[in-house]
């Protein structure tokens, strides 16, 4: 550990040599996304467009990474393919922890191999090797050959690994960590794709030094596992899961169902939290450093014809997919649900977006705008059968339709129609149908998430639209976000690790600058990022919300029009001023 220095380990695929960089400038970046900010600054090209062999993929931890319960993230930060700006896309599983026993806080990766390759990196060694014979292999396939190859570190081993989709450079593409968490938007997968990087192995390989003096250390560690476990505050992420919320937004009209075309229907129950753990849950799992176990892993058992066994799939659900596969596409069977979350996964695709695209597909072909001439296949409401081909065509881009897809619903409907009611907010839509303000906040938010701010949890419980309220609240909310995103902390532990409590925390390792001085970093992070954003060619008056947004009702009656448009607009100049704040 040093208080003011960060080890960042670069690797240059095109010269297959690595080095071992150490950086000033802890106090302002913290780590995290503070961390990536900085590092983009430094080896980000500007200039080039996102598939430029030297355009970094970055990955990042923060300075109580290993130390404290639920700091179980890494930050992953590159250039997207999806709008070619810069932006970032976050997972836990083992990442965090294999970086923080390797020594590093950032591993840095530029450069194209000339064949597919894996990438191993340790704290001792560093090795790049030959992959070409995983190169068309789905997720789970080459996750397991991976295993066998690299056998060393099983407790702090982390395996990154893309499929087809970022082999064929989706935009839809993601990064699978460790089997069942992923980097999913924005297109991380396809960056991996372009250098040839089949995989990530980080090695954990090495042990990490308790404070001298750890009376103080002690303390903060057994006062925020006392909040984190015994106080019950973490329950719910460990029982039902964020399933729970669907049945709650179905009845607060929030649910999107069908392309967005409904947000209500009265068989909700039947893909609700309570029903896929009645049926169809298989045991808990947690990232590496988290005592509560948010992973949910459902399963199905399916008798293969070819031998007339019995196997079981298995797969993890969170809210998230179950909107984007189930209610989106109007399936209402949890066993078709988890075979389209599992056949999704398996291909590398971002299920949030893959699921949206092909619920606009649907309604296209509903509306003659699109044949089957160009699904090659059926697609209905409700047809998991039909849905399941077509992710492996999406996965593929199998011909002109399929390949405009992946790169993002707006292309298609630039090329075939139907913007008006494709559900794009900056990317495809993330469940929450909640307003005004979640759109807005999507639609500009640093990665297009809904994990950029609580905007869909605060209108939840806030009918009224106050216009400096909600801004007001957006802007706040994504600074202690900036904050914990730059730890870098599991947000559903957002309650526990309020800034005095993570200043204890920083101060019981020794960090007692960084402790002083987390709002001004928090300010010069958040700009840090939103400068990039901007150089890279961001520009909130470009993105339009589309018609189909205005035409919602919710829990508050009918989307207000002139209320969501002025919001957009005072949300984007706010964004554009954070942009040009002085760091400190």
């Amino acid at each position: 550990m040093n208080a003011r220095r960060f080890r960042v380990m670069k690797v240059d695929l095109s010269t297959s040599k690595a080095s071992i960089l150490k950086l000033e400038g802890r106090e302002q970046a913290l780590g995290g996304s503070g961390l990536c900010a900085m590092l983009f600054e430094r080896f980000g090209l500007i200039d080039e467009s996102w598939d430029h062999p030297g355009q970094p993929l970055i990955f990042a931890i923060g300075p109580l990474t290993g130390y404290f319960p639920l700091m179980s993230k890494t930050v992953c930060a590159f250039r997207s393919p999806y709008h070619n700006q810069y932006t970032e896309s976050h997972a836990g599983g083992r990442s965090a922890l294999g970086l923080r026993f390797a020594g590093l806080d950032a591993l840095v990766i530029t450069g194209r191999s000339e064949r597919p390759c894996i990438l191993t990196v340790g704290s001792r060694n560093v090795e790049i090797r030959d992959a070409h014979f995983l190169w068309g292999m789905d997720v789970i396939r080459s996750g397991r050959i991976i295993r066998r190859m690299v056998e060393r570190a099983h407790g702090h081993r982390s395996i990154l690994r893309i499929g087809p989709a970022g082999e064929n450079l989706s935009a839809m593409a993601c990064i699978n960590a460790d089997t069942y968490r992923h980097f999913g938007r924005l297109g991380a997968g396809s960056v991996m794709g372009v250098k040839k990087l089949k995989a990530i192995v980080i090695m954990g390989d090495s042990s990490i030094s308790l404070p001298e003096e750890p009376s103080a250390y002690k303390k903060a560690w057994k006062e925020v596992y006392r909040d984190v476990h015994d106080s019950g505050m973490m329950h719910k992420y460990h029982d039902l899961g964020t399933p729970a919320n669907l049945e709650r937004l179905n009845q607060l009209k929030s649910l999107p169902w069908r392309n967005l075309k409904e947000s209500f229907d009265p068989e909700a129950h039947r893909i609700s939290g309570e029903t896929f753990a009645a049926k169809h849950l298989l045991r808990n799992l947690a990232c590496s450093g988290c005592p509560v176990g948010c992973i949910h892993v459902g399963f199905v058992r399916e008798k293969f014809m070819e031998d007339s066994r019995y196997y079981y799939l298995q797969m993890a659900y969170d809210y998230e997919p179950i909107f984007a596969v189930g209610s989106m596409l109007g399936i209402k069977e949890p066993v078709s649900v988890l075979k389209l979350i599992e056949k999704t996964d398996r291909m590398g695709l971002d299920v949030i977006s893959a699921g949206v695209a092909l619920a606009w597909a649907t309604e296209a072909t509903e509306r003659g705008i699109i044949s089957r001439d160009q699904t090659m296949v059926d697609l209905s409401f409700g047809d998991a059968s039909a849905y399941l081909e077509a992710v492996t065509f999406l996965a593929q881009g199998t011909n002109r339709f399929y390949s405009l897809l992946a790169q993002g619903t707006l292309k298609a409907a630039e090329s075939y129609g139907g913007s008006e009611f494709a559900c794009v907010l900056g990317q495809e839509m993330a469940g929450y149908a909640t307003g005004e303000l979640f759109f807005t906040a999507q639609s500009l938010g640093f990665r297009h998430s809904h994990l950029d701010t609580a905007a869909y949890s605060y209108e939840q419980k806030h009918a009224e639209r106050d216009l400096d309220k909600a801004i007001s609240f957006l802007l706040d909310d994504e600074l202690s976000r900036c904050l914990l995103n730059s730890m870098v902390a599991c947000l559903f532990s957002r309650k526990v690790y309020k800034k005095k409590r993570l200043a204890q925390c920083l101060e019981s390792l020794g960090y007692v600058e960084l402790a002083q001085n987390l709002d001004d970093a928090a300010s010069g992070i958040r700009a840090s990022r939103w400068k990039l954003r901007f150089k890279t060619g961001f520009d909130p008056e470009s993105i339009t919300i589309p018609r189909r947004f205005f035409k919602v009702v919710s829990w508050k009656g009918p989307a207000d029009a002139d209320y969501l448009s002025s919001l957009k607009k005072a949300y984007g100049d706010a964004i554009r001023r954070v942009a040009q704040e002085e760091k400190t």
